[in-house]
């Protein structure tokens, strides 16, 4: 288990920024995606006077992570929750404001090396790719059972394919004579779909694609919609909120949210600006950070990541 490909990406930035939200007895920090405990572990170990709620939808990282933790005891709280159940948990457990928040939205490493689960392209799997196996459809379910239409849009939409019609076409055409079980069956479908010039582009003509099915299997957009908002509403004033994305789509999702909750609302010409209509949140970014050459010449999972931070500066006007 220990060795480079699990090693938590930007870790030590994510830990300063968090820093100064963390350091009084008893704050609270969230890790809402657990995963092998890789972060959490170093925020326990960072800010000894902080108490960590982890949420995690796969069961297994929960268990893996939980013996990791378990050194130490009460002050690690871990909860089988999608992170966009966050209010719910905080509620639950009578800390509905917190100091601090971290999302790492990477799929957990631990996924990706199972290869059982479907994640991967570079190996042949059962097409499932669902992060909490008890619950959802599975990826080979997608492939087979949607429209066509519906399809192409996932491939367009999440995996920014352009190829999406050719792929598609192909799919269909497949799952006719025979409904697909397997990835390997799939990368080779895609394979063969693309004109040359595609296959030249970007690494493994499959990964578009196998991003898009992920996205759609696990419902992770409309998840990070809903669980980016009520994160930063979970802040204490002076609280902070770091947020790791590793593709487009995400990154401008957690954008959106932090420059909305960054801006000035006043209708213009106002003299004086009520409380109302002022920030909430203080970037600490400017736009998203990447990670150094160093880091990703030692973890190459790191390369497509973007950090971007903020901290709540004023409550909410009930």
């Amino acid at each position: 288990m220990s060795n480079s490909r699990h090693v938590p990406v930007m870790l030590q930035r994510c830990l300063d920024m968090l820093a100064p939200a963390l350091q009084a007895p008893g704050a609270v920090v969230v890790d809402c995606t657990l995963g092998l405990g890789g972060h959490s572990e170093a925020l326990l170990q960072q800010f000894p006077e902080a108490r960590l709620v982890a949420l995690d939808r796969d069961k297994e990282a929960l268990r893996l992570s939980g013996e990791r933790l378990a050194p130490y005891g009460e002050r690690a709280t871990l909860v089988h929750a999608v992170y966009d159940e966050l209010p719910e948990v905080l509620e639950r457990l009578g800390t509905p404001r917190v100091q601090g928040v971290l999302f790492d939205l990477g799929v957990s490493s631990m996924q990706l090396d199972e290869a059982d689960r479907g994640f991967a392209y570079a190996q042949d799997a059962p097409l499932d790719m669902r992060m909490d196996q008890t619950t959802g459809i599975s990826a080979a379910e997608v492939l087979n059972t949607y429209p066509p239409g519906e399809l192409v849009r996932i491939l367009r939409a999440y995996g920014e394919e352009k190829q999406a019609k050719r792929i598609v076409g192909a799919i269909v055409r497949e799952r006719d004579k025979e409904p697909f079980s397997n990835s390997a069956r799939l990368v080779e479908l895609i394979r063969d779909s693309l004109p040359q010039a595609a296959k030249r582009t970007g690494g493994n003509p499959a990964k578009r694609t196998f991003q898009a099915l992920r996205i759609e299997v696990n419902g992770e957009l409309s998840v990070l919609e809903r669980a980016i908002p009520a994160a930063v509403k979970a802040l204490d004033v002076g609280g902070r909120i770091a947020v790791l994305s590793y593709h487009s789509l995400e990154d401008r999702l957690v954008k959106q949210v932090f420059a909305a909750g960054a801006a000035n609302t006043a209708p213009p010409g106002l003299p004086v600006i009520p409380e109302q209509y002022q920030p909430r949140l203080k970037l600490l970014t400017r736009g998203a950070e990447l990670p150094t050459e160093e880091e990703v010449a030692e973890n190459r999972r790191a390369a497509p990541a973007r950090l971007r931070g903020a901290e709540r500066i004023r409550a909410d006007i009930e």
